[in-house]
């Protein structure tokens, strides 16, 4: 497993924002989506491209495109939806599946209610978009359903991680590639990450 932490004045500055239990909900959300760019960029990183010849204002030249069969966006309902505009901003033609799960607060375990996702997930790069990776569980289920649909190339993206996540990931997908904003000290007896942003999908969507 491979996991690239973002180190970058922006995404700092903008982390500290995020974290500020002080930033209203219109803030919170326009700051993850400019997080969530920076994100999108280094996580498309090894996207595969092709060789194209084009015609400039001025002469033919050689150049690269990425390859025509597009890449797959999955946000985990409801906190992944938070991330999903940047991505669509840089890959305006990819297809979004849906993968609706959340986490009994009693067991902590994730408990699946929707899932669709689009065709040929094996031939497609896939974007598992969760803003929050706190103790693996949802992440570790969302990856294998996706295996289990037929995705090879998968990739996680999340704005905070705790080592207890990194460490399930680790056990349960060692295939898995981790783009990530920052990584945490640790989850409290809740499985909160600390110190964390509080509720995700709360302060996106206003219902904390």
């Amino acid at each position: 497993m491979t996991v690239h932490v973002l180190d970058h004045p922006l995404v700092h500055h903008k982390m500290s924002l995020i974290r500020d239990r002080k930033t209203p909900g219109s803030l919170f959300r326009a700051l993850v989506e400019e997080v969530g760019l920076i994100l999108a960029v280094e996580a498309t990183r090894e996207l595969p491209t092709e060789s194209v010849v084009v015609e400039t204002p001025l002469e033919r030249t050689g150049t690269l495109r990425l390859k025509s069969l597009d890449t797959v966006l999955v946000p985990v309902l409801r906190a992944g939806l938070g991330l999903l505009p940047s991505f669509l901003k840089l890959l305006p033609t990819a297809k979004v599946g849906h993968l609706g799960l959340y986490r009994d607060h009693d067991s902590l375990v994730p408990v699946p209610y929707y899932r669709n996702f689009p065709p040929l997930l094996e031939a497609r790069p896939v974007f598992v978009l969760d803003p929050m990776l706190a103790t693996g569980g949802s992440a570790s289920e969302a990856v294998r359903q996706l295996k289990a649909a037929g995705a090879m190339n998968l990739s996680l993206v999340s704005i905070l991680a705790a080592p207890e996540g990194l460490e399930r990931l680790q056990g349960d997908h060692p295939d898995l590639r981790i783009i990530v904003a920052a990584v945490d000290r640790q989850l409290n007896e809740k499985g909160y990450i600390l110190p964390g942003l509080g509720d995700a999908g709360d302060r996106l969507f206003g219902t904390a």
